[in-house]
């Protein structure tokens, strides 16, 4: 399996910031000396291009995103402060999950051990999010005609409001969140299937709910096969987690893992898996959700 970092692009922060930015570093070396991904390959992505950001994001915003030029409470919506290597991360961060894809397609699963940023609009970033990879990667892929439809599989805690925007009324991309309905973002955007959940939903009641959104994915099939899958595995529905309040188990999220990277192999649809939220106040909490998940995407590409 191709796993795509982009944590040596770092993003500065002050040592105040809530974004517990070192989590991909430590990701990228637990992957590193672990015997699970002993015959994966680790790979440094290319940056998005502006002809790639501009399928999905407004031609003025990527421009002063670049330049510096975004204005003081746009830089407060999005969380981070602006720098150069703020732009630089992001765009390899969206580029990671745009060769994530490009690798599903050959292999049929791969990873970014980042993205995820489905808070991004197409004039606006948002949550710590800059760009959307999940949508420039569809849409890029989509124009290079190497997929024609595809799906997003959001179960980050919150809700993808700036996908469900940027791939808005259109069936060649279809998109599904499940989130806590009444967490971060207080306005929701219309997903074509979204799945609101209760604050401290448990592993049960949880993937009872997946089980029957992967069965409307299903249905929606039968209007045409999806070529694609980008799968957002949030770390933050974690008991532990400090912004999730759900209460999912390490085990319960790994049988989530489980559930949507079996449902993609069964029916023979490449995908590839972003890391998205998790905010646990110790890192290396977060660092074994995401690894787990790594672990279960690297055992299917196996065949174990």
């Amino acid at each position: 399996m191709r796993l795509y970092y982009t944590d040596h692009f770092e993003l500065p922060l002050p040592p105040t910031h809530r974004f517990p930015m070192d989590k991909y570093r430590r990701l990228r070396r637990h992957v590193a000396t672990s015997d699970a991904h002993r015959n994966d390959v680790l790979l440094v992505p290319p940056a998005a291009t502006d002809d790639q950001l501009r399928l999905c994001h407004d031609t003025n915003y990527i421009a002063r995103v670049a330049e510096g030029s975004l204005s003081t409470p746009e830089i407060r919506r999005i969380g981070f402060p602006w720098s150069p290597k703020m732009v630089q991360r992001s765009r390899r961060s969206t580029g990671a999950t745009i060769a994530a894809s490009r690798s599903a397609l050959a292999d049929g699963i791969a990873a970014n051990l980042a993205g995820g940023t489905h808070h991004a609009f197409a004039d606006a970033g948002e949550g710590y999010c800059v760009f959307n990879d999940a949508a420039v990667a569809i849409r890029t892929l989509q124009s290079e005609s190497l997929i024609k439809r595809a799906c997003v599989i959001d179960l980050d805690v919150h809700q993808g409001n700036g996908t469900a925007s940027i791939l808005a009324a259109d069936a060649s991309a279809i998109t599904m969140s499940m989130h806590g309905a009444k967490n971060f973002p207080l306005r929701k955007v219309p997903s074509d299937l979204d799945v609101p959940l209760d604050d401290g939903t448990d592993d049960d009641a949880y993937l009872e709910k997946l089980s029957q959104a992967l069965g409307t994915l299903d249905r929606w099939r039968a209007d045409g096969e999806f070529d694609l899958a980008i799968y957002l595995a949030g770390a933050d529905p974690y008991v532990g987690d400090r912004l999730g309040r759900m209460r999912l188990s390490k085990s319960g999220l790994a049988e989530r893992d489980r559930a949507v990277l079996q449902w993609c192999t069964d029916r023979t649809i490449p995908v590839a898996i972003a890391m998205s939220g998790g905010y646990a106040p110790d890192i290396d909490e977060i660092v074994s959700i995401h690894a787990a998940t790594l672990q279960i995407a690297s055992g299917l590409a196996a065949g174990r």
